[in-house]
C-alpha cells in the first residue's frame, strides 16, 4: 500500500515479511459510507491465510528477537512506531474518516493521536512495571511475566485503528507477537498502519494483518488454532459467544469486551447544562456507534420536562453530513444494512408505544442521500421494558424513560442484559458513591464521559464481556505470570 491518495488502494495481508494477496485470489471491495464511491480491493482471507499468519506469528515469538529482547528495548522500538504514527497523523485520520464515515477532525485530534498515546502509554507500563518479590528467612520467591506468546486481535469498525491498539499495543509491549484481523468494514488504516511499523523498526512477523470475515473464513484459525496463546476481541455479543466457544476447545485465555445498553442517569440536583452536554456525548458522539453509549437515558420525573426540551434542542442543531467538511459532528453510518437495523427499531420503537420526538428518518436531502445518514433520534414513551430500550441498537437512537427514586432509578440501571458502562449526573457525593457501588456495570463516569486513565479495568459484566484489559490488567492477561522460590544456602 502507497500513502494516502483519492485512487482506490490494493490491500494484502502482512504474512511475516510479505505483502501478499488471498491463497484463492478472493477480494472485496471497502466503500466510502458517504456516497458509496470505492476506496479498495482487499484480500479476503482464508482459512489457509490466517493459520499462515499464526504460523509467522509462532515463528517471530519462538524464533525472533521480540520476545528476547528487554522491556526497555521494545519502549524504544514502540516509541519510534508511535512517532511514525504522530507524523502521517493527517494521512491516517483521512483514511479512518472514508473507509469509516467519522468525522475528519476527530479523527485528527482524538482517535489517531491516542493510537500513539496507546503505545507509549503500555510501552512505558511495560518497561517501568514493578515485579513482586517475597523474601522469607532462607525462602525467597518473587514473580516472573514472561510474554503469552501468539495473540489473535480481532478488531471493530466503529472506531477501527484506536481499538486495535488497544490489543496490539500492550500485546507487543508485553513481547508477545499478533495477528491482527480488522473488520471487513474498515481494513485500510490496520494495514497503512503495519506499513509504518516495519519502516519504523518493528521486526518482520511481529506484527501481521489478515484481512477477511469471520466463521470459517481468515478468522476461523484465529479462534481455533493451538497455535494461538492469547485472543482479544471487541465486538457483538453473539460474535463474542461463538470466539469463547471455538476458544474452549484449546482453553486459550479470551479477553471479550461486547455489547452494551448503558444507562445514563440524570437526578434533579445535576447541574442540567453540563448533563445535557453530557447525554448529548453520551449517545450521539461516534455517529453513535458506540458500545459505550448511555442510550438509555433515565430522567428523574420532577425535571424531565425542562431537560428534555434541552436534550431534544440540542440534538436537533448537532450538525450531520459529509464528515470531512469542518464542523460536522455526525457523519454517516457504516454501511446500508447497518442503516436498515437501526430504522428499524425505530419503527418497532413505535410499534411498542413510543414517540419519535426528533429524527426517526433516513436523511436524503442533497449528497445526502448518497450515504447512510441518520439523524440524531429521541424516543420517548417507553418502558425499560421495550425491545428498544433492552436491545444493542448501534445507531444514534435515545430512548428516555423517567423515574422518581434513587432505589428506582438503579433497578432500571440495572435491569439490562448487558453491563458495560453508565453515566450519573448528581451534585449529591454520597449518591454518586451509593450507585457506584451497587451498579451491576464494569465502568461509572460521574458528571462526565468517555475519560480514560489507561490504568483503570476495560471491560464489562454480564452479556458485555469477560476479563479486562488496561494497565495491570493488560500485564495480567498478555504475560504468563510465573511463580519461582528459591531456597537459599545457610550462612
Amino acid at each position: 500500500m502507497a500513502a494516502a491518495t483519492s485512487e482506490p488502494r490494493t490491500v494484502r495481508h502482512l504474512i511475516g515479511s510479505e505483502w501478499t494477496e488471498a491463497s484463492d485470489g478472493g477480494t472485496f471491495e471497502t466503500r466510502d459510507p458517504h456516497d458509496g464511491s470505492l476506496l479498495g480491493t482487499v484480500a479476503r482471507g482464508t482459512a489457509e491465510d490466517g493459520s499462515r499468519a499464526i504460523g509467522a506469528a509462532r515463528t517471530a515469538f519462538d524464533d525472533g528477537p521480540w520476545s528476547r529482547m528487554t522491556p526497555k528495548e521494545r519502549q524504544r522500538v514502540l516509541h519510534a512506531v508511535a512517532d511514525a504514527v504522530d507524523a502521517h497523523r493527517e494521512e491516517l485520520a483521512l483514511l479512518e474518516t472514508r473507509d469509516a464515515g467519522k468525522v475528519l477532525g476527530h479523527m485528527e485530534h482524538a482517535e489517531i493521536p491516542r493510537v500513539a498515546h496507546n503505545l507509549r502509554f503500555f510501552a512505558d507500563y511495560a518497561a517501568l512495571s514493578a515485579n513482586e518479590a517475597y523474601p522469607d528467612g532462607p525462602l525467597l520467591s518473587y514473580v516472573l511475566t514472561p510474554p503469552a506468546g501468539v495473540v489473535s486481535a480481532i478488531s471493530p469498525w466503529n472506531a477501527p485503528l484506536m481499538l486495535a491498539s488497544w490489543k496490539f499495543a500492550p500485546a507487543l509491549a508485553f513481547g508477545n507477537t499478533v495477528v491482527l484481523k480488522p473488520a471487513p468494514q474498515t481494513p485500510l488504516t490496520a494495514a497503512r498502519f503495519a506499513e509504518l511499523a516495519l519502516e519504523a523498526g518493528l521486526p518482520e512477523g511481529v506484527l501481521n494483518v489478515v484481512q477477511g470475515y469471520g466463521g470459517d473464513e481468515v478468522a476461523g484459525p484465529l479462534t481455533s488454532d493451538p497455535r494461538v496463546d492469547r485472543i482479544t476481541f471487541t465486538g457483538s455479543t453473539v460474535t463474542g459467544k461463538k470466539i469463547l466457544a471455538a476458544a474452549a476447545a484449546n482453553l486459550t485465555p479470551v479477553s471479550a469486551e461486547l455489547g452494551g445498553k448503558s444507562a445514563n442517569i440524570v437526578f434533579d440536583d445535576a447541574d442540567l447544562d453540563v448533563a445535557t452536554d453530557i447525554a448529548i456525548k453520551g449517545v450521539f458522539a461516534g455517529n453513535g456507534q458506540v458500545c459505550l453509549a448511555g442510550t438509555r437515558l433515565l430522567v428523574q420525573r420532577g425535571i424531565l420536562d425542562d431537560f428534555l426540551a434541552r436534550f431534544v434542542e440540542k440534538a436537533k442543531a448537532l450538525p450531520v453530513g459529509e464528515p470531512k467538511q469542518p464542523g460536522m459532528f455526525m457523519g454517516p453510518l457504516i454501511e446500508g444494512p447497518h442503516l436498515d437495523k437501526v430504522h428499524g427499531y425505530v419503527e418497532l420503537a413505535q410499534t411498542e408505544g413510543g414517540k419519535v420526538v426528533t429524527g426517526g428518518e433516513r436523511l436524503t436531502d442533497g449528497d445526502l442521500g448518497q450515504g447512510f445518514y441518520y439523524p440524531p433520534t429521541v424516543i420517548t414513551g417507553l418502558t425499560n421494558q421495550a425491545r428498544t430500550a433492552r436491545e444493542e441498537i448501534f445507531g444514534p437512537v435515545q430512548t428516555v424513560i423517567p423515574f422518581d427514586t434513587e432505589e428506582e432509578a438503579l433497578a432500571i440501571a440495572n435491569d439490562s442484559s448487558y453491563g458495560l458502562a453508565g453515566i450519573l449526573c448528581t451534585q449529591n457525593l454520597d449518591r454518586a458513591h451509593r450507585l457506584a457501588a451497587n451498579w451491576r456495570t464494569g465502568m461509572v463516569w460521574i458528571n462526565c464521559f468517555f475519560e480514560r486513565d489507561l490504568r483503570l479495568p476495560f471491560g464489562g459484566e454480564k452479556g458485555s464481556g469477560l476479563g479486562r484489559e488496561g494497565g495491570p490488567y493488560s500485564r495480567e492477561f498478555f504475560t504468563d505470570p510465573r511463580a519461582v522460590t528459591l531456597r537459599l544456602r545457610d550462612s
